[in-house]
């Protein structure tokens, strides 16, 4: 669980490159980001506080003020292989996640 809980927050962290502290993250596997994207429990409960149904914890709190920018496509400092990745949650949570992706859209396009 902890080591899942790392690869999302690396993963995380790769989305804000924008940011200092993840200028200095190392980048994340794509076994490490596929083991976390089917980790279906955790998904749900980091879904959940980014949409406003639930509480969260710092990973949470971080998807939940990186999603909208992500989605729009600000992440002018991302490498090539970080937009693949970021590509690749956002795809993930799109086709397994439908409700969700459609309250998230919602929600950062209407701003609430």
């Amino acid at each position: 669980m902890h080591l899942r809980l790392s690869i999302l927050l690396v993963t995380l962290a790769l989305m804000a490159a924008s940011t200092k502290a993840a200028e200095r993250m190392s980048q994340v596997s794509d076994e490490a980001l596929d083991m976390a994207l089917h980790d279906k429990r955790y998904l749900t409960r980091q879904l959940k506080c980014a949409t406003g149904e639930g509480p969260c914890d710092p990973v949470g709190r971080r998807l939940k003020t990186l999603a909208p920018l992500v989605l729009r496509g600000a992440c002018p400092k991302c490498t090539e292989a970080e937009t693949k990745q970021i590509q690749k949650v956002l795809s993930h949570v799109q086709r397994n996640y439908p409700k969700e992706w459609s309250k998230l859209i919602n929600q950062f396009t209407t701003g609430s």
